[in-house]
């Protein structure tokens, strides 16, 4: 009898220790769906759209071109380290003023870096804004992810009107649901690539005001054409949802220059086929961070993003995607330290402006200040 007490106890006990698991995974699934942040899906309309618009596009999902993977387990050591500091700068990182104009120039360029990829490019008398990330941290809920090295000393109110927001890809330190709900009353239109646009419109983003691109496709924008061109990554918000939109860089170009920027790449050939349909940049805005050597595909190595530069037959460079936040295990200042080295070992003109620093293209020389270095 004892034993039979006993038996019905710990049965009890793992009924009890089930319905817990139960709940948390419903509650999980619950959230998943319903929190706005991890973003919309494709209806079946969408993924007939996509398949004809895209060759990667199969079976519901998108792939790269050249073998890929997401993680590839190595001992290998990166043996082109120069950093020796921490992950995360000990002190707050300086910023520069912008200087942007409401209304730029035709005929001229500027950049202002505003950390990691987030950038406005004026160009063509238009204000283009990629990647923007306004938020503190990396992550679809505010107590946990990657937190910004420094405060944000830039509010999306100091912007001027954006003509144009490009998002090279969804995951979160590219596309941010918060960024976009406050922004959103500033911007004209969205050009994204393929599937991105479902998340704006569960952002409650007007559907008139998004452009939808596949890779190699153009539009034309009050004289500035925009081209959607490869790159080697990935996409995803969720656990369900990972390849299910498109990834991409880009190509802003009209009568005086060309510019690309890469949004997120490991190395690849597409880099060769995109100078093969475009010729020559005036300036290539370039990811070389959050690198290592278990993700090889996902993200460039400094050096080869300079080989990169160099397929490009770019006549100024600026490395992106650092400054910001700790995604990787690498030192945060070995990114553009390596990118200089290696750019100054090949010749190239490598600008580095601080953090909200206004670049005019014309004027790329002055802008070549290696500022982390006094920074521990």
């Amino acid at each position: 009898m004892r034993d039979f007490f006993k038996k019905h106890k710990i049965l009890r006990f793992l009924c009890v220790i089930l319905g817990i698991v139960i709940i948390l995974v419903l509650a999980v699934a619950l959230f998943l769906m319903l929190w706005p942040a991890f973003g919309g899906s494709a209806s079946s309309g969408d993924k007939e759209e996509y398949a004809k618009r895209a060759e990667n596009y199969v079976d519901g999902v998108f792939y790269n071109e050249e073998e890929y993977k997401v993680m590839n387990p190595s001992g290998v050591e990166d043996t082109h380290v120069i950093s020796t500091k921490d992950t995360k700068p000990e002190s707050v990182l300086p910023t520069a003023e912008p200087e942007w104009d409401s209304k730029p120039a035709l005929d001229e360029i500027s950049v202002t870096w505003l950390g990691h990829s987030t950038l406005l490019i004026q160009m063509h008398g238009l204000n283009i804004l990629v990647d923007p990330i306004f938020s503190d941290i990396t992550s679809p809920v505010s107590f946990v992810g990657a937190k910004r090295f420094s405060p944000m000393e830039f509010e999306i109110e100091d912007l001027p009107q954006i003509d144009i927001v490009l998002f090279s890809h969804d995951h979160y330190d590219h596309l941010d649901y918060e960024t976009v709900q406050k922004l959103d009353s500033k911007v004209e239109s969205y050009v994204v690539p393929l599937g991105v646009e479902n998340h704006l419109e569960r952002w409650k983003v007007d559907s008139s005001k998004i452009q939808n691109m596949a890779w190699w496709e153009e539009i034309e924008v009050d004289g500035l054409t925009i081209g959607c061109a490869p790159a080697r990554h990935g996409s995803g918000r969720g656990l369900s949802d990972q390849f299910t939109t498109l990834w991409a860089s880009w190509i802003l170009k009209d009568e005086y220059h060309q510019v690309y920027e890469s949004g997120d790449t490991g190395y690849g050939g597409h880099f060769e086929e995109i100078h093969d349909k475009y010729g020559d940049f005036d300036l290539v805005l370039m990811d070389g961070a959050q690198f290592d050597m278990q993700w090889p595909d996902v993200h460039m190595f400094p050096e080869q993003s300079i080989e990169a530069v160099k397929t490009l037959g770019a006549k100024t460079a600026m490395p992106i995607h650092w400054g910001a936040f700790a995604l990787a295990n690498h030192a945060w200042d070995d990114p553009p330290e390596r990118f200089v080295t290696a750019g100054e070992a090949e010749g190239l003109q490598v600008i580095t402006p601080m953090i909200g620093e206004t670049m005019e293209l014309e004027n790329a020389t002055d802008y070549m200040e290696r500022w982390w270095r006094d920074i521990s």
